[in-house]
């Protein structure tokens, strides 16, 4: 399957949203593509650090959000 991956960074004061980068790549399934989105969070050279990320299936569904917490890191 395609899936698109997007950083996107979120403005405090309003939740504003903006796309630092999108990316598409071919997976298996969601569980794959959501590992390698993952993956590329930390190590994609974008202009700004990304505070989260999305992935869309071929027709622009969201099928996944990540924001990464304390938790995570």
């Amino acid at each position: 399957m395609n899936f698109t991956i997007e950083f996107f960074r979120v403005r405090p004061s309003d939740e504003a949203h903006t796309t630092l980068d999108r990316i598409s790549i071919g997976a298996d399934n969601l569980d794959a593509a959501t590992v390698k989105a993952k993956s590329l969070f930390d190590t994609l050279d974008m202009p700004q650090k990304p505070d989260g990320l999305r992935i869309l299936d071929q027709v622009k569904r969201e099928l996944f959000v990540w924001v990464p917490d304390a938790q995570d890191a």
